[in-house]
């Protein structure tokens, strides 16, 4: 593929065994196991002694029967997203996938992404804490309307809602605040919803989200064949290089590693405002890394491949 480097490993066997660590008890665990068995079926395909582990209460004390060199995290949301599992390995002595413990803790906050895009001077929308009814108020003057309101630390936009009349404010913030103690009021961007996959120093081909969703929710995601996608997303090159090196400075600002995913909306004079990184995002049949990366010239195996290789990074 050009703009990236050749592959590190040629041998299969230099990875040792694989454990494809996948499930969990998040509230994306369908998500998370679908995406771990396309991970390992394309890493066997290739050669490599991988194994599948769903990863539940017991798995500390599983780890050490698993007899495995490395490993691939494919666990969304809360504890393989948000550092837990990363450092449960680190302390194992386990090579694995991705960002390590702080990105990944980042990255799942997005108060603390947004607190820290804001530091770096990169664009992200206006944004509320929602902890009482009082501050629900208080956003509703500041913000104004539309809003979409969202529970800080969820993925697949699990407990989102858009709010466009006051009165949909408060019911918005009791359904997110069931998923999470810290709720964010966020200003409507109106306008194309985009997403840049990161591999490595490399951003991917963007894509341009369609949804007849109010936005691009859970089953718009992973459940609805409404949803189009395109990639090439339309941008001009010019505005495709920009965007891809705006993706690349979100992703490094939280000093993610290896790969992930920048998603972001262009308000409609056509100005880019980065939403969330993904540090561990979908590989299922309607993912979005595994699209971009086939527009790149990336088969399937040939993505998984190159994450495993992710694991060799040096987090010293």
């Amino acid at each position: 593929m050009s703009g990236l480097p050749a592959p590190r490993v040629r041998d299969a066997a230099a990875f040792g065994r694989v454990a494809v660590l996948m499930g969990g008890r998040s509230g994306e665990r369908e998500i998370s196991l679908r995406s771990g068995a396309a991970v390992l079926d394309a890493l066997c395909r290739r050669g490599v002694d991988a194994v599948a582990v769903d990863v539940g209460m017991d798995f500390l004390a599983r780890l050490p029967e698993l007899h495995c060199d490395r490993a691939f995290i494919a666990l969304h949301g809360r504890g393989g997203e948000d550092g837990v599992l990363q450092g449960a390995l680190e302390m194992a002595g386990i090579p694995y996938t991705g960002s390590g413990v702080a990105a990944c803790a980042l990255s799942m906050d997005k108060l603390r992404t947004k607190q820290l895009w804001q530091a770096q001077g990169l664009p992200t929308p206006p944004y509320a804490v929602l902890a009482d009814a009082a501050d629900v108020e208080r956003a509703l003057s500041a913000l104004g309307l539309p809003l979409i309101v969202k529970p800080a630390r969820e993925g697949s936009s699990l407990g989102m809602s858009k709010v466009s009349r006051p009165e949909e404010l408060l019911p918005a913030f009791h359904h997110a605040r069931a998923l999470d103690s810290r709720v964010l009021a966020e200003r409507w961007i109106s306008g194309g919803e985009y997403t840049v996959a990161i591999l490595g120093d490399r951003a991917l081909p963007s894509i341009r989200l369609e949804t007849p969703h109010a936005f691009y929710d859970f089953d718009a995601k992973y459940r609805s064949n409404s949803t189009r996608y395109h990639c090439p997303s339309g941008l001009t090159p010019e505005r495709e290089a920009a965007f891809g090196a705006l993706a690349l400075a979100a992703f490094q600002g939280l000093d993610a590693q290896g790969w992930g995913r920048v998603d972001f909306m262009l308000d409609a004079a056509g100005s880019p405002w980065l939403l969330e990184l993904n540090s561990v995002p979908g590989m299922t049949d309607h993912s979005l890394v595994p699209m971009a990366a086939r527009a790149a010239g990336l088969s399937f195996e040939d993505l998984v491949w190159r994450i495993l290789e992710t694991s060799l990074a040096d987090r010293s």
